[in-house]
């Protein structure tokens, strides 16, 4: 929930950027950050309760709405027993609605669309991060259907056909890189109702949103010159809108979990201005594409998120270790960060890393957390 979810407050940027060369990228980079905050949906499209997502068209980038995201995170294991997470996600921020009148056809080098992707490679002791950003163009970064590839410059997400798997992942920073060989013999699942994601009580915000929660992982990452094989489980998150939070969300605080009976739980949280203004929402998953979503506006106080120890980090103070429980599945967990300095220091910042878990349930996952100061 990308940055994910990351995050999305910021990501909203109502900037009329005209033409650029490539040599202004980094103008074009501090023009948008400076922008980050405004909110502003004018011109877009909006999110549709009732709109059926069709495949593969909608793994394809969604230029009409502000934001999107693909989004990968991984629990992965060395030949040595290492327990390692890798994250990956690329967003594409429009920078003025399809309806501007602006040509493109002008100047090859304008554009209505931004590429922005972070990845990260986290263990026990080390928490290594990586940035990268570009314009829309065909040659450094965009999204293509057959074979389906998204891309920003070296880093790429290459299928073997239109659909989203079997893939490459292939990611390379100054003080990592890796390449993994994702696949999943499983459905998608649509998160909501049928892919709208509500984001508040009154469905004044929300997202079209779907997963991969069951994706095998095979590869190699090589961290300070030395590489190393690994295998695991990953997640795939994609989500588009053009408004995500409400002008009174402070931020949200999201988990995905693998849980040792073969299902999957996303959960979120976002965060009103006082623990009654919270909004919940989440869904449990299965390898044979069923699901069951838990919405705590059906059932008031069925799903609980309670912080349970805090640490300072470099971005602010933030709730690394949880107890989790949703009373109608079962689920009474506590979770605990591989690594608790695990801050994205990016353009835009917030808290990402692997977690285990424990209780009911025990497994593995992944935790995001943004608007902490």
């Amino acid at each position: 929930m990308p940055q994910s979810m990351a995050i999305l407050t910021f990501f909203v940027i109502g900037l009329a950027l005209t033409a650029c060369s490539p040599a202004q990228d980094t103008a074009v980079k501090e023009s948008t950050i400076s922008s980050m905050s405004s909110t502003s949906a004018e011109g877009y499209s909006d999110v549709v309760q009732g709109k059926v997502l069709q495949f593969p068209q909608d793994h394809l980038a969604h230029n009409d709405f502000k934001i999107e995201w693909w989004y990968l995170t991984a629990n992965l294991t060395t030949t040595t027993g290492e327990d390692i997470g890798v994250q990956w996600t690329q967003f594409r921020i429009g920078l003025r609605p399809q309806t501007s009148t602006i040509t493109l056809k002008e100047n090859d080098w304008i554009t209505n669309q931004l590429y922005m992707a972070h990845a990260a490679v986290t263990t026990k002791s080390e928490h290594l991060i990586a940035e990268k950003w570009s314009r829309g163009h065909p040659q450094l970064a965009g999204v293509e259907p057959q074979p389906f590839e998204v891309h920003l410059q070296n880093w790429q997400w290459l299928s073997q056909s239109e659909q989203l798997l079997p893939a490459t992942l292939t990611v390379a920073g100054e003080q990592f890189k890796y390449q993994l060989q994702l696949s999943s013999q499983q459905p998608l699942q649509l998160q909501g109702e049928q892919g709208y994601s509500s984001k508040s009580a009154d469905k004044s915000v929300a997202s079209y949103y779907y997963s991969q929660p069951f994706i095998d992982v095979t590869g190699e990452i090589t961290r300070h010159g030395v590489t190393e094989q690994v295998t695991g489980k990953a997640w795939l998150d994609r989500e588009w809108s053009s408004q995500f939070l409400t002008k009174a969300q402070q931020g949200w605080d999201w988990f995905s979990l693998r849980l040792d009976d073969d299902s999957t739980l996303m959960m979120f949280r976002l965060r009103g201005q006082d623990d009654t203004d919270h909004f919940y929402s989440g869904r449990r998953m299965f390898a044979d594409g069923s699901g069951r979503n838990i919405n705590s506006q059906n059932n008031p106080g069925d799903i609980s998120m309670e912080p349970t120890q805090w640490q300072q980090t470099a971005l602010g103070k933030h709730p690394i270790a949880w107890h989790l429980r949703i009373d109608s599945e079962g689920i009474d967990v506590t979770t605990d960060a591989l690594n608790p300095n695990s801050d994205m220091l990016v353009s835009t910042s917030y808290w990402e890393g692997p977690i285990t878990i424990s209780g009911s349930h025990k497994g593995k996952g992944y935790m995001e957390l943004t608007g902490y100061r």
